[in-house]
């Protein structure tokens, strides 16, 4: 034997393990259990209505405009009443508000002289409510 050998024995650095391969059997999963790995992939319906909520405003002045704001960014429907601001106030929050619902691809709507609905865009809303409307914004000037 040579030195160098003699130091690989005495240091343990010569690998002495013999490997064994042994072949994987296919698993068998019975029916019943692939059947319950289906299921979880289920979502309940009565789960995803629970997140949904519509928040009610009523701001008195430009400066919680913010606020509105972040309820529309986290995916909330607001309804906005704008009867004890200011008009110049109110239209300052109604064009904010407007930027804001643009960038989130939301959609804002007039509800009734002083009243609008904001939502994000996972809230469809259908119909309007336009007769009254028509006559209130010729006499406010909206």
């Amino acid at each position: 034997m040579s030195i160098k050998n003699k130091l690989k024995t005495f240091f343990a650095v010569d690998d002495e393990y013999e490997y064994e391969y042994v072949e994987e059997e296919e698993l068998q999963v019975p029916e019943a259990a692939s059947r319950k790995e289906r299921r979880e992939n289920v979502v309940s319906l009565k789960a995803m209505t629970n997140s949904s909520k519509v928040v009610l405003c009523e701001p008195r002045s430009y400066s919680e405009a913010q606020e509105i704001a972040d309820n529309l960014v986290n995916r909330r429907s607001v309804v906005i009443n704008l009867q004890r601001v200011e008009h110049q106030q109110a239209k300052r929050i109604v064009d904010f508000l407007s930027g804001t619902v643009y960038a989130i691809s939301g959609e804002i709507q007039k509800l009734g002289p002083h009243t609008f609905l904001c939502t994000p865009d996972n809230v469809d809303v259908s119909g309007s409510i336009t007769e009254m409307l028509e006559e209130d914004n010729r006499e406010k000037g909206w």
